[in-house]
């Protein structure tokens, strides 16, 4: 059974790059473009893991993060930082509210199937 993976970008061309990416390593794709979509997706199915870009309009990924972990059905769901920040006091504080993995972007797409394999152990 293929992994669920919902991705969370307001870039349209970072949210196909990794759709591609995902669906070409065999994982189901589900969008959204900023982070109160992303969070209203995750209210309403069941997510193996959660990719988030950090800085979105409406809702920003650190925002999302802290909201989703709020969610008993949330609380344990990994979370992946996919990201053009690279500062230690935003990762210190994204791993605070519950992000477990954070990717630079621009990301080698094996860098990012490289993660999400070793996030979920498959």
């Amino acid at each position: 059974m293929s992994a669920n993976i919902l991705t969370v970008d307001d870039s349209a061309s970072i949210r196909l790059t990794t759709k591609v990416t995902l669906t070409n390593a065999g994982y189901s794709v589900t969008e959204a473009v900023n982070g109160a979509e992303g969070l209203m997706a995750a209210k309403g199915s069941s997510f193996d893991l959660i990719v988030t870009d950090l800085n979105m309009p409406v809702m920003d990924g650190l925002t999302m993060i802290e909201e989703l972990r709020k969610l008993p059905a949330q609380a344990g769901v990994p979370i992946i930082f996919l990201t053009t920040e690279s500062d230690a006091d935003l990762k210190a504080r994204a791993k605070a509210a519950g992000a477990t993995g954070w990717l630079t972007k621009p990301f080698d797409p094996e860098s990012l199937v490289k993660i999400v394999k070793k996030v979920l152990g498959r």
